[in-house]
């Protein structure tokens, strides 16, 4: 009997075959074989729903390349496709509904309007999310930034600080704009009266591009750079969700972002924290506080919205020590761990997703032969 196998769901980049996270996906294929997994990777695109069948792509160790197989459908999925605005996302879409009852690794998770709303019902994390609301006109912003002196504007559904905008108010009256076009470029700081604000802003059709209006949190460090952390939660080869790591993210100057694909740079959690908040044993308590959170709101999220295996949590601190869920990120990347010098930490998270695959596909197995025993000591019920 052969190795269980696990495919990755990935999406072609564009029309040329380019696949996003390939030396990922190669380490996945080495770590895999060592821990008795065989691993490859497919789009939708390379699915022949005819024959159910996938013609996949594999890495090979010996010629150190990679080619290409038709096989079965794998045991399990890892779902790692973004969102696109293409066709390539349609036949996403499409490949989900037909293949639903297959084993995900991680179902999908809902935009961040319903992850907010869905988390703002429980009392236990109030506390830790920036009010948000959606942007239905622009009284929401007006009302927003007459209430916080800083304010964020998010697209529902954006990645990698693509179309976010910073709003400061300042003691003369006036607003400071700042953000990031749609291709992450740092826009022109624009400074106008509350009077002129909204006119500054019709270009980005705030309403139907779908935007949230979240409370902002003071996060300049004292070079005048933005700052904030990427946690990340998986499940382990037990099924059991654990802090995995959590790296500190300074943005590029000028930035209101910290987004390493922005121009930012990571850093140990340990020594950002501490050069934040100046207290040693502070630091330690705020840390050991945000993981405990960290596993709480990936477990709550799983019962939420299906099975899901790892989260990236992006993590706001403010100088009181006070922990904020700036968002989260169901098909998080892991370079910030090796940019921040923790390749421990990155080792894991490579590996993480496969001993936790083996753990579903032993209780599956488990599952099917107790089934069996039963209908046959029972062979008449």
């Amino acid at each position: 009997m052969g190795l269980p196998v696990l495919g990755i769901l990935t999406l072609y980049l564009n029309d040329n075959g380019a696949l996003e996270e390939r030396p990922i996906y190669q380490r996945m294929s080495l770590a895999g074989k060592k821990l008795g997994l065989d691993v490859f990777v497919f789009t939708p695109q390379d699915v022949n729903y005819k024959q159910n069948r996938i013609h996949a792509h594999v890495y090979n160790p010996a010629t150190k390349s990679w080619t290409r197989r038709w096989s079965s459908f794998p045991n399990m999925i890892y779902d790692r496709c973004r969102i696109q605005r293409s066709h390539r996302f349609q036949q996403l879409l499409h490949f989900r509904k037909q293949y639903g009852h297959l084993t995900f690794l991680n179902r999908v998770l809902r935009n961040k309007w319903t992850v907010y709303k869905t988390m703002r019902k429980e009392a236990r994390f109030r506390a830790h999310l920036p009010l948000t609301r959606m942007y239905e006109s622009p009284q929401d912003l007006t009302e927003m930034i007459r209430k916080y002196p800083l304010v964020y504007l998010k697209p529902i559904n954006g990645t990698g600080g693509r179309g976010i905008l910073r709003i400061e108010r300042h003691q003369d009256g006036t607003y400071l704009i700042q953000g990031r076009d749609q291709s992450r470029r740092i826009i022109s700081p624009q400074r106008v009266p509350l009077s002129s604000l909204h006119k500054r802003l019709a270009s980005w059709n705030l309403k139907s591009n779908r935007y949230l209006v979240q409370q902002g949190i003071q996060l300049k460090l004292s070079n005048g750079r933005v700052h904030d952390y990427r946690m990340l939660v998986q499940k382990n080869g037990e099924g059991i969700w654990e802090v995995t790591g959590c790296a500190g993210r300074i943005g590029a100057p000028r930035s209101i972002t910290s987004n390493l694909h922005g121009g930012g740079e990571a850093v140990t959690m340990k020594a950002l924290l501490g050069r934040w908040i100046g207290n040693e044993e502070t630091a330690e308590k705020v840390k050991k506080t945000a993981e405990e959170l960290g596993v709480q709101i990936s477990s709550f999220l799983e019962q939420s919205y299906g099975r899901l295996c790892e989260l990236a949590l992006d993590l706001a601190i403010d100088r009181k020590g006070h922990i904020w869920l700036l968002e989260v990120n169901p098909k998080p990347a892991r370079e910030v761990f090796i940019q921040a010098g923790e390749k421990e930490t990155y080792r894991r998270a490579i590996i993480r997703p496969l001993e936790y695959a083996l753990w579903l596909h032993d209780q599956k197995k488990l599952r099917k032969e107790k089934s069996t025993i039963r209908d046959e000591t029972n062979p008449d019920t």
